[in-house]
């Protein structure tokens, strides 16, 4: 069975001056065909730099230095740029973190929403207009007629975020990559964003890899999930099984890092330390300075993830029998 997409052993790297930095560091995963997933990590763990690497959007000096991108079985990362730039936005979209940085200040929204499906496709200007109009109606703008003529700071953010959403729908793509499309709104607005999202995904059967650090919002939306640290993915599995019962002592500290069900006047719970910087990844097992169970093992050899209890779970810890 072919998946929508495959994930195989991905590298990336940096290229610098003084040497090359690992970013991500030997990832795998598969997603399906209206399936949702979320990779979930601190800042720094390599969450959306894997997104731009399926994408193959990554900046230089980023690469690709190993494994592959496979999407409906045409591996992406041996494309050339014409050709990826069909894939892109034809077949998979992306929602990025900040609406204002994304919207074009200076254009109204219909002549952006019109110019990627130009982009994309030979298409009349009256057929895109109809097809934008229709992309704003089901993203839930109100007056659509009226908001196809106003400019990105017109919209308060929630409705930017709208809008950038049904730009990343307007090629009816298969897949769809949201990197943090709620970090700048408010929690009543991030839930009517996740909502949307959620109800997109299954009208339309399309995939949904959502890029977060919040593992609330998460468990609300995705049906898989992977946690990633320093580059490398630490525990994976279905949703509800990882947030219930964690297994990598970094997804428990993640999870007793959620404010609820805190009593009042209690502190909040967080893990000790920082991600480690690209330049300063500890040897062995990449968490272990911060880890509270970690051993000398730890210290020295690095934790392959593998199947634990069963097939839909799997961890990458010396501590956690499989």
């Amino acid at each position: 069975m072919t998946h929508l997409l495959e994930v195989e052993d991905l590298q990336v790297k940096f290229a610098l001056r003084f040497g090359e930095l690992t970013a991500i560091d030997g990832i795998s995963f598969t997603l399906d065909k209206g399936e949702r997933l979320g990779l979930v990590g601190e800042s720094g763990a390599g969450k959306s730099v894997t997104g731009f690497a399926i994408i193959n959007l990554l900046s230089k000096p980023g690469y690709i230095s190993g494994g592959r991108v496979l999407f409906n079985g045409q591996e992406l990362n041996r494309l050339q740029d014409e050709a990826m730039r069909d894939i892109r936005g034809n077949h998979i979209g992306m929602i990025f973190q900040d609406p204002m940085m994304t919207l074009n200040p200076v254009l109204s929204i219909g002549t952006q929403m019109v110019e990627t499906l130009y982009a994309h496709g030979n298409i009349s200007r009256k057929d895109a207009e109809k097809i934008a109009l229709e992309k704003l109606q089901k993203v839930q703008i109100p007056s659509p007629e009226k908001r196809l003529k106003q400019y990105p700071h017109e919209f308060s953010g929630g409705m930017r975020q709208r809008i950038v959403i049904a730009i990343a729908l307007i090629t009816d793509p298969d897949l769809i990559i949201a990197d943090e499309p709620t970090t700048a709104l408010d929690v009543t607005i991030q839930a009517e964003i996740m909502d949307l999202l959620l109800s997109l995904c299954e009208s339309e059967d399309m995939g949904l890899i959502l890029i977060t650090h919040d593992l609330a919002v998460v468990s609300q939306v995705t049906k898989k999930i992977a946690v990633m640290y320093a580059g490398k993915i630490v525990e994976a599995g279905l949703t509800e099984a990882v947030i219930t019962e964690p297994k990598h002592p970094y997804t428990q500290g993640l999870i007793k890092a959620l404010p609820g069900g805190l009593q009042p006047g209690s502190r909040l719970n967080q893990i000790p330390g920082m991600m480690p910087t690209l330049t300063d990844i500890p040897p062995g097992c990449a968490f272990h300075p911060r880890c509270t169970i970690s051993d000398s093992k730890c210290e020295e050899k690095t934790p392959m993830l593998v199947s634990i209890n069963d097939q839909n779970r799997m961890v990458a810890c010396h501590m956690v029998k499989a």
